[in-house]
């Protein structure tokens, strides 16, 4: 289950390549070696688990280290060369290898001195062991992701850092599971063949029924709605208009979709309005539980969407915190589109000074009773946007905006989750590209420009990467 996944550190394992063919000439070389592949990987502890096994001396070695960091799981593989070694020993292990990889071209000292002797050429003669390994790699088919520089600057840490958050997200994806309730007709932008989806990009869509939903509620308990409704006390303004049991039906609501979450191992679900609308059992649609477990982690996305859905399992993975959103609207004079949704809003990004609210809010879609929903803006400043698109057959694209969440005066009348977003090339232009593009109108956003992961992500996944 990636909830689990994406709550933990990246694991990369080390693979610090030489040969035997050193250690007549050059006694305790491969000690010397691995005690540099330590401090790589020491180096590189704050931002990822990094597990250096030994040095790997020869076609045996490689594969076994390898077979390891296969059978254990982890996200990725940064390979170092401590000493030249030949590239045709990779072949058996790297050829059915599906792990993440990076390259790095790296050398213990960072400057050849007068005083560097035979010694000291061959501890620092990485450069030509990874133009070898390079070379059987591309041979291989394989992508790989490749920093050249000095391993003790932060240069070397950041681009680490980028490769082991696409890497962990990667794993993500394989791992995941979305749970789609209903799916609104004729919603071109959202679909995508569920096979290819699967083998593409790892996410196993399910097809559940409104009964799982209502069963869970009927065996919720008293303490059950309570620690929700305690949770909304302590997170949110609460419009003094929510009536008691109004509140207690949302949150036996949001009480039956977390366990039937929990119970099948999903990381994300849609769930399309009229699916509670038209079932008869519900007076109210989902909007408070649809927030509440965005902000618990989960991914979400409206309407049977379960690619957003699934790339808001993503973000989670790329950075804390992701929002489901869509434009609403182009404002020409602020050179910005309003973003928003029917309700649905991961809270999480509100305004730091401004504590979100939750209000009792007239909703005829769905045609039920007033749902309380959560009504907030985003905090202003600096953030990325981004949308999945299915491009038929195997092909996929995520288009990327990088932007900036205008300071947002209130807006009495909307009554759901709203900001003004600018993008960095403008409104025009922005849409000109999107829609060029084929961007959907579903979208994931993060505080902050989280772009270079994203970007990372893409390369790894096999994505097209398009920015607007």
């Amino acid at each position: 289950m990636s909830l689990a996944v994406v709550g933990r550190k990246p694991v990369i394992g080390l693979l610090g390549i030489m040969q035997e063919l050193y250690d007549k000439m050059l006694p305790g070389i491969t000690e010397r070696q691995e005690s540099y592949g330590r401090a790589v990987a020491a180096k590189l502890e704050g931002v990822a688990e990094v597990r250096f096994p030994k040095a790997v001396r020869c076609r045996e070695d490689i594969e076994e280290v390898m077979g390891g960091f296969q059978r254990d799981g982890v996200d990725g593989v940064l390979i170092v060369m401590l000493t030249y070694g030949p590239g045709l020993r990779l072949v058996n292990a790297f050829r059915d290898c599906s792990l993440p990889l990076m390259l790095a071209n790296i050398q213990p000292e960072p400057k050849v001195t007068p005083a560097w002797d035979m010694g000291d050429l061959t501890y620092n003669q990485g450069v030509h062991g990874a133009q070898d390994t390079a070379n059987t790699l591309i041979r291989l088919g394989k992508q790989f992701t490749v920093f050249s520089g000095d391993w003790q600057s932060e240069a070397f840490v950041t681009a680490f850092e980028t490769f082991a958050v696409a890497a962990h997200t990667v794993t993500a994806m394989k791992q995941a599971k979305i749970a789609v309730f209903g799916r609104m007709p004729g919603m071109g932008d959202i679909l995508t063949d569920p096979h290819t989806f699967m083998r593409r990009l790892g996410p196993q869509v399910d097809h559940i029924g409104m009964g799982s939903i209502v069963y869970e509620m009927e065996q919720s308990t008293k303490a059950d709605i309570d620690a929700v409704l305690a949770y909304c006390n302590a997170n949110f303004e609460m419009d003094p208009k929510l009536k008691p049991a109004q509140l207690e039906e949302a949150a036996k609501i949001q009480v039956g979709i977390a366990r039937v979450l929990e119970k099948g191992g999903y990381d994300g679900f849609s769930l399309y309005f009229n699916e509670i609308g038209f079932d008869g059992r519900f007076t109210q649609i989902h909007m408070m539980a649809a927030s509440n477990l965005m902000a618990e982690g989960y991914g979400y996305a409206a309407e049977g969407d379960t690619n957003c859905a699934s790339l808001m399992v993503a973000a989670r993975a790329i950075a804390p915190d992701p929002h489901f959103t869509e434009m609403y609207a182009m404002d020409f004079e602020r050179d910005a589109a309003l973003q928003s949704h029917m309700g649905e809003g991961n809270w999480k990004v509100a305004r730091r000074d401004r504590k979100p609210k939750l209000i009792d809010r007239p909703l005829g879609i769905g045609g039920l009773d007033n749902p309380p929903t959560v009504l907030f803006q985003a905090e202003p400043g600096p953030a990325t946007l981004v949308s999945l698109v299915s491009l038929g057959g195997d092909a996929y694209r995520l288009v990327v905006v990088q932007g900036t969440i205008l300071e947002t005066e209130d807006l009495p009348t909307v009554e759901m989750p709203y900001f003004f977003y600018r993008p960095d090339t403008g409104v025009t232009e922005c849409l000109t590209g999107w829609l060029k593009n084929g961007g959907t109108h579903h979208q994931v956003l993060h505080l902050g420009d989280v772009r270079p992961r994203w970007k990372a992500y893409c390369e790894l996944a096999g994505i097209e990467y398009v920015e607007v």
